[in-house]
């Protein structure tokens, strides 16, 4: 993405395209609010209009002809989403009218927004930090009840106060050492050693807190990849629909009927489960089948859990369990034994019993899947979770350079070797709310936002 100017002013549709009820279309920059007036006609003029009013009018083009009656909201610097001047225009939905709008404006010097600028100049604004900005693609794109409250969480800053603090932390500690360093001559001491590195150990174990949370944090913001695998007919097929309520795949008898990977989504307890049903992995001479098989080994390795389906009368394949061992963990398995409806049940051991047939067991089943994707991790509504690899990363850096700052102070090496380490580490913390940060890292997160967010 290329660096915005502060002095442009830019348009976007804020909307998803195509026809509904209405469209939003916002503008934000210095020129926001009077070149919005240019093109409208209402009681009261735009540039005179209070901060947070709405109006309505209808919009012109040059020859005073009319597009579309609308309303008009204002914001005026630094009190809008952006920090800047900002408009937001709500037109009937017809994409055609939306176009003429936009259109009617980039006639007037604006330009089309890049994706993500707005938000991205509410960052440079500080408005937002760089986890909060974040936070606003995860909001948009949450799909389950739990993601959503986490991604809420981050932006109303419950992740931002808890990295500051640690901040504040570090900096307090650090504090003392360069403070030697200004009166090495003197050599005075202005923190014992033992103290720094209680100091660091502190920190690193708030830090060892929040990497916790990580994997709890990535099945809330990103759920859990399952993969349903056994020999053919031991009812993958109809167990997946059961799960979902309607009939996704086809059931039959014939061995070798799911030739591709099927994949759906479903929600339970709040957590999102990408289900892949795949081809009964045996040997096969049909080249298509071979196909699917390579595929379901793929979908194995990569996934997060692995339902392997037996059933009561041809229970579970010690080769199929092997190989699955041999793909992807053995703790990531759950034996699901299916059909105990017919009642011919063995001593097969198994984590859980269903029938896809009348349903028997399958809240079990969902109690195991949780378990097994979460464990026994449980974090309040107020719990500052991370979610995001970024953020991960910059934590461990942080603690890689408190550990090095521990080491050196240990082997009483020279302040200035300590205060490079603690600064680091600050500078690590710094980078995930984006106090310190690069182009490079900004063009990243920003890209990844629609147009007109």
């Amino acid at each position: 993405m290329e660096k915005i100017s502060s002095e442009d002013t830019i348009v976007a549709l804020a909307t998803p395209p195509g026809t509904g009820s209405i469209s939003v279309i916002r503008v934000s920059g210095p020129e926001a609010i009077s070149s919005v007036s240019q093109i409208f006609d209402g009681k009261k003029e735009l540039t005179d209009a209070a901060s947070h009013t709405i109006h309505y009018g209808n919009i012109v083009n040059r020859n005073n002809k009319h597009i579309d009656d609308v309303l008009v909201s204002v914001f005026r610097e630094p009190n809008s989403y952006t920090g800047e001047n900002a408009v937001e225009i709500s037109t009937h939905g017809n994409p055609l009218i939306g176009q003429k709008i936009i259109d009617l404006l980039l006639s007037v010097n604006l330009r089309i927004a890049e994706p993500g600028e707005f938000t991205k100049r509410a960052f440079l604004n500080n408005r937002l930090d760089l986890t909060q900005a974040e936070a606003v693609v995860d909001v948009i794109e949450s799909r389950t009840e739990a993601s959503l409250r986490g991604s809420r969480n981050q932006l109303d800053g419950l992740l931002s106060n808890k990295v500051n603090e640690l901040r504040e932390m570090l900096v307090s500690a650090s504090s003392f050492v360069e403070l030697e360093l200004d009166f090495a001559e003197e050599d005075l001491e202005f923190i014992d050693k033992s103290e720094l590195i209680a100091k660091i150990d502190t920190i690193v174990c708030e830090i060892n807190g929040l990497l916790a949370t990580y994997s709890f944090g990535r099945v809330m913001r990103d759920g859990v990849n399952v993969a349903i695998v056994g020999q053919p007919n031991v009812g993958k097929s109809s167990l997946l629909n059961y799960i979902l309520k309607e009939s996704r795949a086809i059931v039959s008898k014939i061995p070798g009927t799911t030739r591709d990977i099927i994949r759906e989504e479903v929600s339970i307890e709040g957590i999102l489960f990408k289900l892949f049903d795949t081809a009964g992995i045996r040997i096969s001479e049909n080249e298509i089948e071979k196909e699917g098989i390579l595929r379901s080994r793929d979908a194995v390795s990569k996934s997060d859990v692995i339902m392997m389906i037996g059933d009561v009368e041809q229970s579970f394949s010690e080769n199929l369990y092997k190989e699955l061992k041999e793909l992807n963990k053995q703790e990531n398995i759950i034996k699901v034994l299916n059909k105990i409806d017919l009642g011919n049940q063995t001593n097969t051991e198994c984590d859980v019993e269903v029938s896809a047939k009348t349903g028997e067991g399958i809240e079990n089943l969902f109690k195991t899947l949780k378990e097994k994707s979460i464990g026994s991790n449980s974090y309040s509504e107020k719990s500052a979770i991370v979610s995001n690899a970024r953020h991960y990363n910059c934590l461990k850096k942080a603690k890689d350079n408190l550990f090095a700052a521990k080491k050196s102070t240990e082997e009483n090496m020279s302040g200035e070797f300590i205060a490079v380490d603690l600064r680091n580490a600050e500078n690590s913390l710094a980078e995930i709310i984006g106090t310190v940060t690069t182009d490079d890292i900004l063009n990243n997160v920003f890209s990844k936002f629609c147009i007109g967010k």
